[in-house]
């Protein structure tokens, strides 16, 4: 097949195949941002490609500069990129998910702290054009009271209170993955690694904010105040971040989560569980 025939993804997996002298290729997702396919090198080892769509890669270009800063610890290793192809360690094992969703929620969180001590360890020269954390809030701040059912707009007001106080109050400001949870967390012979980091800059302790709305169908886990409370006490200990602050970002996370939702068109039943114990705990922290 002549490139001329060729779509632009098959261009693209054309050239990387070439590229990096891989062998075998493997579709295995396409998202709304990318194609991702697992390749064999030398017909042994597995590495995985991802192929970012032009029309909304800046996102994807933000995470996978900060994917390469982290030089494998506590993240998938990025082999090299070139262009909007990202080549990249191949991670096959489950989900922390999976072990959460079983009752395991403790050895969760804690593997949760493990590999963001790893993401947040000092490091030079961080990428640049990382998105602010404020920015990253603006559709809370910008969302109309009124797309929120009514028995529930207490709940956005007093956590955009929280997400501007915790903004008014200083921090540290540091590189974040911005979308720490359990299924973006895989298992492998290194142990357990993040993968798809948003790319954004703000305080630390918001880089556990999605945890406690998660896992995906672990909302009975996610919603029960002693696990909420338990998570805040396990995080805060092992990273040294003020336990407040946590469930803070959680709260104020949740009613960001919201309204994105709310933004497809979609029910936040989901969030509208977990957040009025989000609250609760933050009062009582």
């Amino acid at each position: 097949m002549t490139t001329m025939n060729q779509s632009p993804v098959e261009t693209a997996l054309s050239r990387a195949m070439i590229r990096w002298s891989l062998t075998k290729s493997t579709p295995v997702a396409e998202t709304a941002t990318s194609w991702i396919f697992r390749v064999e090198q030398n017909g042994r080892n597995f590495a995985a490609l991802k192929i970012l769509k032009p029309d909304n890669a800046m996102e994807e270009r933000r995470g996978s500069a900060l994917l390469n800063w982290y030089g494998g610890e506590g993240a998938a290793t990025v082999f090299d990129m070139h262009g909007d192809t990202i080549f990249l360690e191949w991670l096959d094992g489950g989900t922390l998910g999976e072990p959460v969703r079983a009752g395991k929620d403790d050895e969760g969180t804690i593997a949760i702290a493990t590999v963001v001590s790893s993401l947040h360890r000092p490091r030079p020269e961080a990428p640049e054009n990382l998105q602010p954390l404020r920015q990253h809030f603006q559709t809370l701040f910008d969302t109309e009271v009124r797309l929120w059912p009514h028995t529930a707009r207490d709940l956005y007001a007093r956590a955009s209170g929280i997400a501007l106080k915790l903004f008014d109050r200083p921090s540290a400001q540091i590189p974040l993955h911005g979308d720490v949870h359990h299924d973006n967390i895989l298992s492998s012979d290194r142990g357990w690694l993040a993968i798809d980091p948003k790319g954004l800059v703000g305080d630390p302790a918001y880089e556990l904010a999605n945890v406690f709305i998660n896992p995906v169908d672990g909302l009975a886990i996610a919603a029960d105040p002693r696990r909420i409370a338990t998570r805040a006490d396990i995080l805060s200990e092992r990273l040294n971040y003020s336990r407040k602050r946590i469930l803070g970002w959680a709260a104020a996370h949740a009613a960001l989560s919201a309204c994105w939702t709310l933004g497809e068109g979609k029910a936040i039943t989901a969030q509208l569980a977990c957040l009025p114990h989000l609250l609760s705990a933050y009062d009582q922290a």
